[in-house]
């Protein structure tokens, strides 16, 4: 047994069953191994999607995301979805090759130090030798899962990978158990702002979805009456039909303008799990100091974003349930129900215009796609659109890059999740700049026979930078592009693609998709500045 096959026996016995990756000569064996053990290996058109690809495993199936690179151009080009990973709190191993040290002195081709270059975007960095190839996996994977998920690097050199390893059991990583707050006297002081809070308000996010404290936080909010929150990572932690749900938040100033003063009128705010990453300027300090909050989260981080009055670093759900067992609340909340009027307003600033356009693309589409499909969105205007339109009826139903913010992701997060559940229909929402970004994974999703949906919005602009430069009455410069022929890239890649400009023909075209074999492109023309007051 050499080195890589202890490193894939180890990632195999935690779940994983599936890397993403680029390979080059110094990751051969690496390759081998996985497919080996089990773990089936695919064929990326770049680093970066690769791990978006393994994010998207990591949703549908709560094994950590694998992907791998060659050394050099390889890991380089890896960067981006490695700080994604770490802002996005996704639980990604990455394995990369590297020379052995001694070749390194003297052979220089290629070769850089590919910790120092990764150290400041992951949770941490190993190095694999022979005599320790499966208890740094198991070290990585344990500090991938604890706490805040995050990514974990590991360099594998080739000697490691392809040297006789000792023949010693392997070590195994058992997920760290969340802890539950001790009954002390912050915890009672707690408890009794939630006796006597009239107007409570909840905000939750990522780390309540990565815990899977759903249940207990809807249980906490209709408990309470509390009006609930989330960030647009968090949506459907609580069904956005459920009348105490006010949707996701976080970009749209005009979300901003109805859900802010509801947190000002608030006289206690729980924040369950809710990592203020996800946010935009005006969410720093949305309470004034005086007001009691709560905060749940699952490790303690200097933000500075808000003050807070009691924090329990510990299990959401746990944590929730402590917190509500055993007491009840002063009265009924919210007397003026004044949450029931945001949520009516929302309905109302967010409905979907008569005209063609970005929101009658969005609300077609979602009366189209069954209720159970999860949606990726990539960065731009459209998705601060779609994100406030789409209904999530639970987690990790809309997928997308909330703290990096990345362009790119979409397409690929929608190809790993539709990997590993088949049964799921998925739709990729994507900007027709960020579609050409990565046109080439059309090929990957021709090659692995995806059935997936993408739907381009095509304004052949920067729509969201374009709207700030005319915001700030700077000139228009650098953000406009000619236009791409989508369906026919579509054809020639080995998929369905189809120009839409009406909602008759949307309809139409995504039923048909959902019964396609393989994978679809619906390029909407929307035309130039379509998202004029929408968000």
């Amino acid at each position: 047994m050499n080195g890589a096959d202890r490193i894939a026996r180890r990632l195999a016995a935690a779940g994983i069953s599936k890397a993403f990756g680029i390979p080059g000569g110094e990751v051969l064996a690496l390759v081998e191994a996985l497919n080996a053990a089990g773990i089936e290996t695919m064929l990326a058109k770049h680093e970066n999607a690769a791990g978006f690809m393994a994010e998207g495993v990591w949703h549908a199936t709560g094994a950590p995301g694998l992907f791998y690179a060659t050394l050099g151009p390889g890991v380089a080009n890896a960067v981006n979805v490695v700080a994604n990973a770490m802002q996005d709190r996704a639980p990604l191993i990455f394995l990369t090759g590297c020379v052995d040290a001694a070749d390194a002195e003297t052979y220089t081709h290629q070769v850089f130090d590919h910790q120092a270059l990764l150290r400041p975007i992951v949770k941490a960095s190993f190095r694999a030798t022979l005599a320790t190839a499966d208890l740094v996996i198991d070290k990585a994977l344990a500090v991938a899962l604890s706490g805040r998920p995050g990514p974990v690097h590991v360099d594998v050199p080739i000697g490691v990978a392809e040297g006789q390893a000792p023949d010693t059991p392997l070590a195994m990583s058992r997920q760290p158990s969340r802890n539950v707050p001790a009954r002390d006297a912050e915890l009672d002081a707690a408890r009794a702002l939630l006796i006597q809070a009239r107007r409570p308000i909840v905000i939750a996010g990522l780390d309540a979805v990565n815990e899977g404290a759903g249940l207990a936080l809807r249980a906490f909010c209709e408990h309470f009456r509390a009006p609930l929150i989330t960030t647009y990572k968090g949506k459907g932690l609580l069904s956005e039909t459920h009348p105490l749900s006010l949707g996701g938040a976080g970009l749209s100033p005009k979300a901003d303008k109805l859900l802010l003063p509801l947190i000002e009128k608030a006289d206690l705010a729980v924040l369950a799990g809710y990592d203020p990453i996800e946010m935009r300027i005006n969410w720093r300090d949305p309470w004034p100091r005086e007001k009691p909050v709560i905060d749940i989260v699952a490790e303690a981080m200097p933000h500075g974003m808000h003050a807070v009055t009691h924090q329990f670093v510990a299990g959401i759900a746990e944590t929730l349930e402590q917190l509500r067992q055993g007491i009840a609340p002063a009265g009924s909340a919210w007397p003026d129900r004044e949450p029931e009027r945001v949520r009516r307003d929302l309905a109302e600033a967010f409905r979907p215009s008569a005209n063609w356009g970005p929101s009658a693309v969005f609300a077609t589409l979602r009366g189209v796609m069954p209720l159970d499909t999860v949606a990726t969105a990539d960065s731009g205007a459209h998705r601060i659109l779609v994100s406030q339109m789409w209904t999530s009826y639970q987690p990790r139903a809309m997928l997308q890059s909330t703290a990096l913010c990345t362009m790119g992701c979409a397409v690929p997060l929608a190809m790993g999740f539709k990997l590993a559940r088949p049964d799921v229909p998925v739709i990729a929402f994507v900007g027709d700049a960020g579609l050409e970004m990565g046109l080439g994974e059309l090929a990957t999703l021709r090659d692995l026979k995806l059935p997936l949906i993408i739907c381009v919005l095509v304004d052949e602009s920067l729509a969201l930078i374009e709207l700030k430069q005319r915001a700030t009455q700077r000139p228009n410069a650098a953000v406009d592009f000619g236009a791409t022929d989508f369906p026919a890239v579509a054809q020639a890649l080995g998929g369905y693609g189809v120009w839409i400009d009406d909602v008759a023909a949307l309809r139409r075209e995504a039923n048909a998709a959902l019964h396609r074999k393989g994978f679809t492109v619906l390029a909407c023309r929307i035309g130039r500045r379509a998202y004029d007051g929408l968000f």
